[in-house]
């Protein structure tokens, strides 16, 4: 069994509201996003495909045993050659889907072998039906591999990225790419690749091991020429389960993806987590680095943030832990949930090739009512930062019966940053040391927000603060002369040996000034 560290956290309803603060702050919130819908409508047609049509496919399948296709369309020894090998395989520009047409989309094509041991059936879509888009050899430049002879004229592909003019008219970015088991990456105007969704996540973190459903097949929809979204569909399929997906992507300063799935169980299983995102994090000023490193942090995310449907926004510092953790945020119809990179400041990593300030975050807005359920957060140790050692999806309750169909619609949002998420005062750092008491802990957050900073520093602010599992054992908040931000700075001593569970925020009198920070400390 592997050893992990669960906790189960509620959204308090005793929680003091954000009242005038939150109340104009919710309203910012949700016009962008109501701006983005109106702004972001699919081009209208008729379709030769549609999400009805993959989802009886998926529908039929899960009604049938589940084959692996592992080893069947890519052979032996394409798993076997080395990373710069498969690196050096490249697909031709001028080989695009619709390089010819007149779009301002185009799709390449990635090539099998290494980690990617399954294919991807592709498929075009238009105005005139579907047709397959056939895998060749001669799309790919092999640069000094000698192999290219022996690929299978008909293996088909990995999988596939989009191209879109979002910086200049003059050149096609890469702004999505579908590759590996079910998961994508997205990216806005002034983004690198950073973080990963997946269409579903199964069984993550317990102790059976967890199960990776895979995409099988495509359709992709041929844009219009004047589209500035591009409609994709998908078949997933697994030893458990099988999905019908619709993705529509608008790319742009932030890249938007509305998502549409479906699930059929053929089985039972244990988690099942939808809008599932896997991130990087291995050091920060919370949790310096436990090796020498002379990058000051390294992370893909620094925070899960959550809004429920009590209109309450909690932040929740991700950490490198020294044991498997999984958290659990317990609520009904959630608002949106997401990974987000905060902290946007190069000198906070100094890292010239990876450029971790200038990675995405993802924030996830269901669409319609949700139910009861949690936003669960895993957090990995992890001794590199080569590996994606956090995810967080959200577990609906209950779980569907086999051939049950569930249904999920959200908007995700790949951005920078953005002043209303959340809309009042955020946590921009979040420290900690042993403190002044024995055998206790001192933690120092600093809330920053352009309604803290106008505050006169003789303001009296309260830190609110409710420690589980420990004592209290002093706090003051004091504003930062340097910067106009605000301090919190208070010092517990744990119970027990029991992890400390703590909530904090600012007040002013009876208005909450900022959103909740929420953590734990293992002991």
């Amino acid at each position: 069994m592997i050893p992990h560290a669960a906790t189960v956290e509620a959204r308090s309803p005793g929680r003091l509201r954000l009242f005038a603060c939150f109340a104009a702050g919710l309203a910012l919130a949700l016009a962008p996003f109501a701006a983005d819908a109106q702004a972001r409508k699919p081009s209208k047609r008729k379709p030769a495909f549609d999400f009805e049509a993959v989802s009886k496919r998926a529908e039929k399948l899960a009604r049938s045993p589940f084959k692996d296709p592992h080893g069947v369309d890519v052979p032996e020894w394409l798993l076997q050659i080395s990373y710069d090998q498969w690196r050096d395989v490249r697909f031709k520009p001028e080989q695009s889907l619709w390089r010819r047409k007149d779009s301002s989309f185009e799709v390449q094509f990635f090539h099998a072998g290494l980690f990617y041991d399954r294919t991807v059936k592709v498929h075009e879509v238009d105005a005139q039906g579907v047709r397959d888009v056939p895998f060749n050899p001669n799309q790919f430049d092999y640069g000094k591999n000698e192999f290219a002879s022996r690929v299978p004229q008909d293996m088909g592909f990995a999988g596939f990225r989009v191209h879109y003019p979002i910086k200049t008219a003059g050149y096609k970015d890469e702004v999505i790419v579908f590759l590996g088991a079910s998961y994508f990456r997205a990216v806005g105007k002034e983004h690198a690749y950073g973080l990963s969704a997946r269409g579903v996540a199964v069984d993550t973190a317990l102790p059976s091991g967890e199960e990776f459903p895979f995409f099988k097949e495509f359709w992709l929809v041929r844009p219009a020429p004047t589209a500035k979204e591009m409609e994709i569909y998908a078949l997933l399929d697994s030893p458990r389960l099988t999905g019908a997906y619709r993705f529509i992507v608008y790319p742009g300063d932030k890249t938007i993806v509305d998502v549409e799935s479906r699930l059929f169980l053929r089985k039972k299983v244990g988690k099942l987590g939808i809008a599932p995102l896997t991130s990087m994090f291995y050091s920060g000023e919370n949790n310096p680095s436990r090796n020498e490193d002379y990058r000051p942090e390294v992370h893909d995310s620094d925070g899960l943030l959550l809004f429920d449907s009590t209109s309450e926004w909690t932040w929740r510092p991700l950490k490198n832990p020294r044991q498997l953790t999984v958290n659990s945020f317990r609520m009904t119809n959630p608002r949106g949930f997401g990974l987000i990179q905060r902290d946007r400041d190069y000198e906070h990593y100094q890292d010239l090739e990876t450029r971790m300030e200038t990675r995405p975050s993802v924030w996830i807005e269901p669409k319609g009512d949700w139910g009861p359920g949690a936003v669960e957060l895993v957090q990995i140790p992890t001794q590199a930062d080569i590996h994606d050692n956090v995810v967080s999806y959200w577990l609906p309750d209950p779980m569907p019966e086999p051939m049950q169909p569930l249904d999920h619609a959200y908007r995700m949002t790949w951005y920078g940053d953005d002043p209303v998420l959340p809309p009042a005062g955020r946590v921009i750092a979040t420290r900690r040391d042993r403190g002044t008491f024995e055998d206790g802990w001192r933690f120092v957050v600093d809330f920053a927000g352009k309604s803290l900073e106008v505050l006169p520093a003789e303001t009296v602010l309260q830190g609110v603060v409710t420690v589980g599992g420990g004592e209290l054992l002093e706090q003051q908040v004091v504003k930062n002369p340097v910067n106009g931000q605000w301090r919190l700075i208070f010092q517990v001593r744990p119970q027990g040996g029991n992890s400390v569970e703590m909530r904090a925020f600012l007040r002013h009198g009876e208005e909450a000034l900022t959103e909740t920070w929420s953590y734990v400390q293992e002991p």
